[in-house]
């Protein structure tokens, strides 16, 4: 566990929002083809919450780690920010309670 830290504390924030942005891309995708799939008749409902649970897992763990994600300056805290505030509008979703903390805590102003 330790090494994995060093691992996701030396990836970048834009790293990081690529990712992100990929997990995004990956769960959009599997919507869409299980849609034409089951129009067409050839994919049951089981295999599709198999694999839409398994691209949400990585956008959740993307996500989370934009989330925790510590700033090394207050223009990286800002694009922070901003991204997290653009997928927030862009999904209509919310952040929990402890994530939110969390993305207060490691964005204070550098002093």
């Amino acid at each position: 566990m330790t090494e994995n830290f060093g691992i996701e504390a030396a990836m970048s924030l834009e790293a990081l929002m690529e990712r992100h942005i990929a997990a995004l891309l990956a769960t959009s995708d599997a919507v869409r083809e299980w849609d034409e799939r089951r129009a067409a008749g050839g994919v049951s409902n089981v295999v599709y919450a198999n694999a839409l649970f398994e691209v949400t897992k990585e956008e959740e763990a993307t996500r989370l780690r934009i989330v925790n994600h510590r700033p090394c300056n207050d223009q990286q805290g800002w694009q922070k920010l901003t991204y997290l505030a653009a997928y927030l509008f862009a999904t209509r979703g919310s952040l929990k309670p402890e994530e939110m903390d969390a993305v207060l805590s490691t964005t204070e102003p550098m002093e």
